[in-house]
């Protein structure tokens, strides 16, 4: 009989087990392309024609140290100050160790929990509850205890282990936000520190053209006073001149207002922070960014992973969930002395001890428990749906840096003949001027073509180096996937 019970207690104990714990995480099904449709166009060419140079060295630097292959000191120094005093990377770095703590708590939960008391209790009991005549004087007792107490929770339908490989997920979700808060915020700086270095060429090229406008100016205005041209030529110079040192100020604007950006990415004060002149030069190299396959992507990009953990963290929540509507064993064990006397606590004599278990299970809850389960499956639906949606922005990213690089490439190579032209017609507009066989309105309109040409080339240099930070966050912050956390755990 014995042996029947156990085989008809086995199978349905295992049912039990299978029934309350987490099910089997599977990966959802991404469609996935063979290859980025822009790699077979990526651009490999500078603005001046030449190769694009990658530094050799950022080849062998972990993964997240890819402005290395820019080859530019000050942007490594900006990064590392960035890195060491950035605030919201400060709120990320608090929260993994928030999440860390948490993991460590639902981690304590495996072991047996020990405690230990040392009290004493002076009371005074009444003549009716000692079974004594009213009245009756009744001394006040003094009594001593120490007691060593220990419980433990038996993982029978895998709550515990539910619980922690929740909060293990929960540990790894944050730390990869970690890592997208650090790439972001070194892609943010690097991109404002180009984009400042941008202006610095735009505003030098806007002032070579104010002086050319004020020797016009100067030029035109000894010309008139000869009485060899006429006062609409001197006034239409004197316009051009203030419309150029307009926009010269409206672009020194625009510098201060990406260089405050870069002080609040650098955790410093607008008002304490001065970036240096340097313009951004043709000769400035920009790397090649080798975009790898789709599928690479989904193991370098940060957030990807945060989504990816975020999955299994929810998968583990439903075995919680279903764990609650399971018994529960807790064993629970307390031994210790009571005495009359602080000396007599330790006799053998004076020893009590307590060993029991106990076992708890829902009766009638309301449904809460069943609502429970259906809202950690709802909430794997969410992270599944979030996963995949952070997939397709990922490889829409990509696909669009590509894309700009491409098109930067082929608008670079337009405008750097048209600067030629241009240049060319202004000096022979100029000359033609000087010999009298031309009207000033079209040497003027020669050099307005000329400042317009040169300061779209400038811009396109600007948004070529914008661009490719661009392409490096969107790839997960380099190449070499191998040292994912070398930052993260360097700071941590």
């Amino acid at each position: 009989m014995n042996r029947m019970i156990a085989m008809g207690v086995a199978p349905l104990l295992a049912v039990l087990l299978a029934a309350c714990a987490a099910p089997e995480f599977k990966q959802p099904a991404i469609e996935v392309p063979a290859s980025f449709k822009e790699t077979q166009a990526e651009v490999k060419t500078a603005a001046d024609g030449t190769q694009w140079k990658q530094a050799q060295a950022a080849e062998q630097q972990p993964r997240g140290e890819w402005w290395l292959a820019f080859n530019d000191p000050a942007l490594n120094e900006l990064i590392a100050e960035a890195t060491r005093n950035n605030a919201n990377l400060a709120v990320a770095a608090a929260r993994v160790k928030q999440a860390r703590a948490i993991a460590g708590i639902a981690e304590a939960d495996r072991i047996p929990q020990v405690g230990v008391g040392v009290g004493a209790q002076r009371t005074r009991a009444s003549a009716l509850e000692l079974g004594l005549p009213q009245g009756t004087p009744v001394a006040p007792q003094t009594s001593y205890s120490a007691s060593l107490t220990a419980s433990y929770e038996v993982d029978l339908f895998g709550r515990v282990s539910s619980n922690v490989a929740a909060a293990r997920g929960d540990a790894a979700t944050v730390e990869a936000n970690y890592r997208s808060v650090l790439l972001a915020l070194q892609a943010d700086v690097a991109q404002t520190y180009f984009r400042l270095r941008a202006t610095d060429a735009e505003l030098a090229t806007v002032e070579q053209t104010v002086r050319l406008r004020e020797e016009s100016v100067k030029v035109n205005q000894r010309r008139f006073d000869l009485g060899d041209i006429g006062e609409f030529d001197l006034s239409r110079a004197k316009t051009e001149l203030s419309t150029t040192r307009a926009e010269a100020i409206g672009l020194q604007r625009q510098r201060t207002t990406a260089e405050h950006a870069l002080a609040v990415l650098l955790g410093k004060p607008a008002a304490s922070f001065t970036a240096g002149v340097s313009p951004l030069l043709d000769s400035a190299l920009m790397p090649v960014v080798p975009a790898g396959l789709p599928s690479a992507l989904l193991e370098r990009r940060p957030d990807i992973a945060a989504a990816q953990r975020a999955m299994e963290a929810s998968n583990a929540r439903i075995g919680v969930a279903r764990a609650a509507m399971f018994p529960a064993l807790n064993i629970n064990a307390n031994g210790g002395g009571l005495a009359g006397t602080f000396s007599d606590v330790f006799k053998w004599s004076s020893r009590s001890w307590v060993l029991g278990a106990l076992m708890s299970a829902p009766l009638i809850d309301g449904g809460r428990n069943k609502a429970n389960i259906a809202r950690s499956e709802a909430a794997l639906e969410e992270s599944v749906a979030s996963y995949r949606q952070s997939v397709l922005v990922a490889f829409a990213e990509v696909e669009d840096s590509l894309a700009g690089l491409r098109i930067l490439s082929g608008q670079t190579a337009q405008i750097d003949a048209a600067v030629v032209s241009a240049r060319r017609s202004a000096d022979l507009a100029q000359k033609l001027y000087d010999a009298g066989r031309s009207s000033y309105l079209e040497l003027l309109d020669a050099q307005r073509n000329l400042a317009a040409v040169e300061r779209s080339a400038v811009q396109l240099r600007g948004n070529r180096a914008v661009t490719t930070v661009a392409l490096i966050r969107a790839l997960g912050g380099g190449w070499d996937s191998g040292a994912a956390m070398s930052n993260a755990q360097a700071r941590n």
